[in-house]
């Protein structure tokens, strides 16, 4: 492939991730917000949220992608996530009845975005997790796949 036609890919790609990323963003954090509503939820939220970190790398490689995003910050929040549904399971625990119970139930009506009680905030917690979770994946897996001195000038340069 010529260096004219690498650079006209190279530009195409970089496009169509920056079209991309704000709406996998955006509607990955809808179906987080309102999975307890609608098909959907924390884990499939999740995976189209961590799918920002895919579009990333394929638009700009791996260098720009693990600078954008810090793997250490993914890897702990995911954690978070996961303590932070273990306590919310522990609720029904602590009120007196099972694990994993849905007891904050009260608050809403049919219909409204926190109606789902208990429910609607494991999602959230779910969706956390999966979403730092994956986006750790994605990165540490990518990162074993991509060869060394993955950038844009190093590539321009070679062809040189």
């Amino acid at each position: 492939m010529s260096k004219k036609h690498r650079k006209v890919k190279n530009v195409v790609v970089k496009c169509a991730a920056d079209m991309f990323l704000p709406f996998s963003t955006t509607f990955g954090l809808c179906v987080i917000l309102f999975g307890s509503m609608s098909p959907g939820g924390g884990f499939q939220g999740g995976v189209i949220v961590a799918a920002a970190c895919l579009l990333l790398y394929l638009g700009y490689g791996y260098k720009t992608a693990s600078k954008a995003i810090n793997m250490e910050v993914l890897g702990t929040n995911e954690a978070v996530g996961a303590i932070l549904y273990v306590i919310l399971a522990l609720c029904g625990i602590f009120l007196g009845v099972r694990f994993c119970q849905n007891v904050f139930f009260e608050g809403g009506q049919i219909g409204e975005m926190l109606s789902g009680g208990t429910i609607t905030y494991m999602s959230y917690a779910v969706g956390y997790k999966v979403l730092t979770g994956v986006g750790f994946l994605l990165l540490l897996l990518l990162g074993l796949l991509a060869p060394d001195g993955d950038s844009e000038e190093e590539t321009e340069g070679a062809d040189k």
